[in-house]
């Protein structure tokens, strides 16, 4: 088989998954007839859908050179997976998430998150209980409702100003946002292809002033649109990798993509509290005083670097929930105990966790960051950060690639 059959042999099995469980197919931008074919098909067998992975496997390279063989290959590995779970195999979690994400997980460590809420405890100063005063600080930060869709165009304009002058994208990139309810997270990007997307934000959740900077740069500058943008224009356009056209969930590039758009803030900005120069904080401060809102940027930055001791928190839940077989309650009181959450915010957590689809996804935050952040930090002498998330944002990388640099 030679590579561009392989490769129209990929993009149809990808395109199958969508029909097994609706949203697989994150987004396809590739031949509308492909997705037609597919269409036409009969409803497809979820085992037949992973006996057809495995032969495409057995065929690489088929003519790919060794970085697209290897992303081909981690792709198919993880569609395999997912084929034998839909047809009801049962397969471990940690397994499930090593095939999908490229990745072996384990729990993570209680000290580090008492060290984060010494930490938090510090910095929010007060009496009571650090759960109360976490949630009142919360509270003390809720964009009012009404001023949302215009906190999120300014902050989407002044990353989209600093992301072009460093990242360039084409003239013709939009973004279209969106204000949503009843979602079980709190942003989404719809890519559809010609340098567009539509980014939803969902309302139910109150969005906090400290938090919306960093939900704006992961879902578009330069986080998932400018990502999609990039490759759109540099690998398939560029080079005729038709492979970046599907971008499926529970997939390798999934880890990528969600560990590079919780970085877009770090690398577009500054690194904060705990690094040089200007930070995130005092950047939104400005930002925010435009709009007549008043934000603590200094203490924002200092309780964003204490939270990220508690990254591994929600994969631990998920470890509970489905390699532990823990109780429900139990997982919504471990959530509550060190994400200082209230009972509602911590099932919203679940809802997420037990999902069918994305009950795995949570590692590629977690598991996304710490990968793609070390890389970032542990780059050569005289490669700078910008030249390093560059290469994230335009090459076809997988996390086992990340791991042997």
């Amino acid at each position: 088989m030679n590579s561009a059959a392989l490769i129209r042999e990929y993009l149809l099995l990808g395109l199958r998954f969508d029909r097994v469980e609706q949203g697989y197919v994150d987004s396809f931008t590739g031949d509308p007839a492909l997705r037609r074919a597919v269409e036409a098909e009969p409803q497809p067998d979820p085992a037949e859908l992973a006996r057809q992975a495995r032969r495409l496997l057995a065929e690489l390279p088929g003519g790919l050179d060794d970085d697209r063989a290897a992303f081909v290959g981690a792709h198919l590995r993880a569609l395999d997976c997912a084929g034998r779970k839909f047809a009801g195999e049962e397969v471990g979690f940690v397994d499930e998430v090593e095939a999908y994400f490229d990745v072996r997980i384990t729990k993570g460590d209680p000290a580090r998150y008492q060290e984060a809420h010494d930490r938090l405890d510090d910095a929010l100063g007060g009496t009571g209980s650090l759960a109360e005063r976490m949630q009142t600080h919360r509270a003390s930060e809720e964009i009012p409702p009404a001023r949302l869709e215009e906190a999120i165009h300014a902050f989407s304009s002044a990353l989209r100003d600093r992301v072009r002058a460093t990242f360039p994208l084409p003239a013709n990139e939009t973004i279209t946002y969106e204000v949503v309810t009843d979602k079980p997270w709190s942003g989404f990007n719809y890519y559809l292809g010609d340098y567009r997307s539509t980014v939803a934000v969902n309302a139910d959740l109150k969005q906090q002033m400290s938090n919306l900077p960093r939900l704006v740069a992961h879902e578009s500058y330069p986080g998932h649109h400018t990502e999609h943008c990039r490759k759109e224009a540099g690998l398939v356009e560029g080079k005729g990798h038709a492979e970046q056209t599907l971008f499926l969930v529970n997939t390798p590039q999934c880890l990528m993509a969600e560990g590079l758009a919780d970085l877009a803030l770090y690398a577009a900005v500054g690194p904060g509290a705990a690094g040089e120069g200007q930070g995130w904080g005092s950047w939104a401060a400005d930002i925010y005083a435009d709009l007549g809102l008043r934000f603590d940027g200094e203490r924002a930055e200092i309780l964003a670097d204490a939270g990220l001791l508690l990254a591994d928190v929600r994969q631990d839940a998920a470890l509970m929930l489905h390699d532990e077989h823990r109780d429900v309650d139990d997982v919504v009181d471990f959530l509550e105990r060190w994400l200082l959450v209230d009972d509602k915010r911590a099932r919203q957590m679940l809802r997420f966790l037990s999902s069918p689809l994305w009950r795995a996804y949570t590692s590629t935050y977690v598991e996304g960051y710490r990968l793609l952040r070390g890389w970032l930090d542990a780059r050569p002498d005289g490669v700078t950060l910008t030249e390093r998330f560059g290469t994230l944002l335009d090459e076809p990388l997988i996390p086992s690639s990340l791991r042997a640099a």
